[in-house]
């Protein structure tokens, strides 16, 4: 891996970053923020989805052209779109995001479901699976081909061509370990998107609370198991972030309660894409790789309110 340069931390690695398919989204704010840090960047969208929200999808060639005005000089970009609840997609996704250079150093879980669950009482098996499946399932196996991946990359930088039994353990669970202390140069990074659903209730969104918070109950486990590959994971709850659905137009909430909530918070203001962004971008670099199995609220002290 080339020496990043004064102001490019990332470059000579490659992110893949799921969930980027309009301008005001987390997603596009990550997939920026590492672009600018010198990253190469592939991003996954799912159109469709937005679709169905309140509100509604964006111009794909402007995201994409979003995404490629960060690039720093070396750097290059790719996309695709996938519906992450096919297990075949996900690997798929993985697959391109790895051709794009031939190597994948950073994974950013930010795709996820929202709308449309409802309350205990509504529950189906269909609506809980779908949920399960886009937020959690995806997540996990996007972890898995991540890990595998890199883990290649690692053994062809280093010359070795066969697997050993210390790589391919005889029962699953046993233990992987990748010979020695983490490399902190070329430690991969891998991050998941929770809600904060631990710390309050979420009346409405039974499905959704439940996918996301088995992504923050699993954190350390998996955390624990990939830091012996060499490979760094956390969980960032951005904490509300206005990506639309806070907008007098595209609210589903009564807009006197979110006036209020706005008005009380520290700052006065909902978080913004950029917030989340610049923390995972910074994690993403060297100087965070110290930060290893947590679930980080990124939320202006709004859980303190």
């Amino acid at each position: 891996m080339p020496h990043p340069t004064p102001g490019r931390p990332l470059q000579g690695r490659t992110a893949l970053v799921t969930g980027v398919s309009r301008r005001r989204g987390i997603g596009y704010a990550v997939a920026v923020e590492l672009a600018s840090l010198g990253a190469s960047v592939f991003f996954h969208h799912y159109g469709p989805h937005d679709a169905d929200q309140p509100w509604g999808g964006d111009d794909l060639d402007a995201v994409r052209a979003g995404v490629r005005e960060a690039l720093v000089e070396g750097a290059t970009a790719g996309d695709a779109s996938a519906d992450l609840r096919d297990a075949d997609a996900v690997e798929q996704l993985v697959e391109q995001a790895w051709a794009l250079t031939g190597r994948l150093d950073i994974l950013v879980c930010n795709h996820a479901r929202s709308g449309g669950d409802g309350s205990v009482l509504d529950m189906t098996a269909g609506i809980l699976d779908a949920f399960w499946d886009t937020n959690t399932r995806s997540t996990l196996l996007l972890t898995r081909h991540f890990a595998h991946r890199h883990l290649a990359h690692r053994r062809s930088a280093h010359h070795r061509t066969t697997t050993t039994a210390r790589d391919a353990p005889a029962r699953p669970g046993d233990r992987r370990r990748g010979g020695g202390p983490v490399d902190e140069r070329t430690a991969g990074r891998v991050f998941w998107m929770t809600s904060g659903q631990g710390e309050g209730p979420m009346r409405g969104e039974v499905a959704y609370a439940v996918s996301k918070a088995a992504l923050a109950g699993a954190t350390p486990t998996v955390a624990a198991e990939l830091l012996e590959l060499g490979i760094v994971l956390n969980t960032v709850n951005p904490g509300p972030v206005n990506t639309g659905y806070l907008d007098p137009g595209s609210t589903d909430r009564p807009l006197e309660e979110i006036d209020a909530w706005r008005e009380a918070t520290p700052f006065g203001r909902w978080g913004r894409p950029a917030d989340p962004a610049r923390l995972i971008g910074w994690l993403a670099t060297d100087q965070g790789v110290w930060v290893a199995g947590q679930v980080i609220t990124t939320d202006g002290g709004m859980g303190l309110t």
